[in-house]
């Protein structure tokens, strides 16, 4: 019989990992993003965002390989603000559009 271990002690099946990079170019901050984003890494994201002082931002989202619907609202969001989105995936393009639509 196989014993059961409660979950605290199990170990997780997929550890979630965020990795941003910031480089600055000729006045343009790009912030590179990599890995999977959900609402667990979503205040890292927003906290790199809001700290940028430059007027030119950009979010690389081309290594980016899973995200969840508030990230997606939160995407929508940074482009209401003039951030640029480099390298979106089309997954993440087309939800943002279904997003956008009216219900």
């Amino acid at each position: 019989m196989a014993a059961h271990l409660p979950r605290s002690c199990r170990p997780p099946s997929s550890i979630a990992m965020l990795k941003i990079t910031r480089m600055t170019n000729a006045g343009t901050t790009t912030l590179i993003v990599s890995g999977r984003i959900d609402a667990d890494q979503l205040p890292d994201l927003r906290r790199s965002v809001e700290t940028e002082q430059a007027s030119d931002v950009v979010l690389d989202l081309n290594e980016v390989s899973l995200v969840d619907a508030e990230v997606v609202r939160f995407l929508l969001h940074c482009e209401m603000q003039g951030i640029r989105l480099a390298h979106c995936p089309a997954y993440v393009r087309e939800w943002m559009a279904r997003e956008k639509r009216p219900p």
